[in-house]
């Protein structure tokens, strides 16, 4: 009976610890996201000069992004678990490929937005175990809103979360604020799909006229970055197709938003899952959609 008890105990012990770091790990995480907003505000609000430059992929990045990443790099660094990032170091599949543990970070997603002045722009913090996202954080410091999942434990939103470069929520802090997704109030008579703003091709349109057969009262809902998720996890828009290249870190944290919201992502055509950490961190053209029962 008594070695039960320790048993017990130890179980329970266990549990406590992994409770104690996964709550640990999402207020870090929820604070890095405010931080980087916060970095990104400053620049969005106060300058002229965003000093624009072409990556190696001849994608643009701005002094903002590289702010974003640095305020995220200093915030999750004390949790000494590696860092992913659009706007980091290139790191090589070997050097990566055996991480039980990692954040996958797109410090700034939504650059051609911000660059057009359009609002449309996130911050993506995702953790990684095991190449699936666990913990998951999408910061829209626009609008002032927060999207945050656990596996397992559900999706929610938080409003009127500003930009703050001190940010110092605690777990409690952030539950006691937040609506769980989707949203009872985003109900709408129309078939909704959302496409990118920026990146559109002929197979998006070819696909969006395919649903027509179906969905007759469709209404196409332009809008940039990984908010496309978040509109999907609360339920304002219903599908979200994608015909062209994304990287992991730019659906990591919003498709398990959207799975604990009740959807799904999937690639397109061929409907496999998407993967993480791969030699190449692209993603194929995917699908992505609300739970309408």
């Amino acid at each position: 009976m008594a070695e039960l008890e320790n048993t017990t105990q130890s179980q329970h012990a266990t549990t406590e610890i992994e409770r104690s770091i996964r709550e640990y790990l999402l207020a870090e995480q929820f604070n890095a996201a405010v931080r980087a907003g916060a970095a990104i505000m400053k620049i969005y609000k106060s300058s002229t000069d965003y000093d624009v430059q072409l990556k190696s992929d001849n994608t643009p990045i701005t002094i903002a992004d590289r702010m974003a990443h640095d305020t995220i790099k200093s915030s999750l660094g004390q949790t000494r678990i590696p860092i992913l990032s659009e706007e980091g170091r290139e790191m090589l599949y070997d050097e990566r490929c055996n991480w039980e543990l990692f954040w996958l970070v797109d410090p700034l997603d939504g650059t051609m937005e911000f660059i057009k002045g359009n609002n449309e722009f996130t911050v993506n913090i995702a953790l990684m175990q095991n190449n699936r996202c666990i913990s998951a954080v999408i910061y829209v410091p626009y609008h002032n809103k927060i999207y945050i999942a656990e596996r397992g434990y559900g999706a929610w939103v938080m409003g009127n979360v500003e930009p703050d470069e001190l940010a110092q929520y605690t777990y409690n802090d952030i539950h006691a604020e937040i609506e769980r997704l989707p949203l009872d109030k985003c109900h709408h008579a129309n078939y909704r799909v959302a496409v990118s703003r920026s990146h559109q091709t002929v197979e998006t349109h070819q696909h969006i006229e395919q649903l027509r057969a179906t969905h007759p009262n469709i209404e196409v809902v332009e809008q940039g970055s990984s908010y496309k998720f978040c509109l999907l996890a609360e339920g304002s828009v219903d599908y979200y197709i994608r015909t062209t290249t994304t990287s992991e870190w730019d659906t990591a944290a919003g498709e398990l938003i959207l799975s604990e919201a009740g959807g799904t992502t999937k690639s397109y055509p061929t409907g496999e899952p998407l993967y993480y950490n791969k030699e190449s961190l692209d993603n194929p053209w995917f699908v992505a959609k609300r739970n309408t029962k």
